[in-house]
């Protein structure tokens, strides 16, 4: 007897032809690959002399489908959105629903001054600025050469 060694590159390996390559595809191309990433918004975070800003992808939304939430130093950015397929006038046998929902939170570093944060929706991205304290702002001042 002869063990033969599963190579997923090597298709002679296979049983049936082309059989591995369609479930390769719908499962680890699209189902897992699209679905898992399409469920948390993309996020940008970035820093000036005076702010922090974060900003998520989030289109279809709107500000109204938002939630923040601030607790111990941790910011928790929520969005919940249902959307119901449906018809006045017609008889369904079958209607789709659509519910998304995701949850991203950041820590907050101790420079942050957590009183003053804002947020604004445009354009899909949720944008939040949060202010530096005084303290933490760079400092920032011209040295003469003697």
């Amino acid at each position: 007897m002869t063990l033969v060694k599963f190579n997923p590159e090597n298709k002679k390996n296979t049983l049936v032809p082309g059989f591995s390559d369609v479930f390769d595809s719908i499962f680890n191309d699209t189902f897992f690959t699209e679905r898992m990433l399409s469920r948390v918004p993309a996020a940008n975070i970035s820093e000036t002399a005076d702010h922090y800003h974060v900003e998520l992808a989030s289109p279809g939304l709107k500000k109204e489908d938002f939630k923040l939430n601030l607790e111990r130093k941790v910011l928790s950015i929520s969005a919940e959105k249902h959307i119901e397929g449906k018809q006045e006038g017609k008889k369904y046998a079958k209607r789709e629903f659509s519910y998304n929902s995701f949850v991203r939170s950041f820590t907050l570093p101790d420079s942050a001054d957590e009183n003053g944060i804002q947020a604004t929706y445009n354009d899909g991205i949720l944008a939040i600025n949060i202010p530096k304290r005084e303290e933490a702002k760079a400092v920032s001042h011209q040295i003469e050469v003697k």
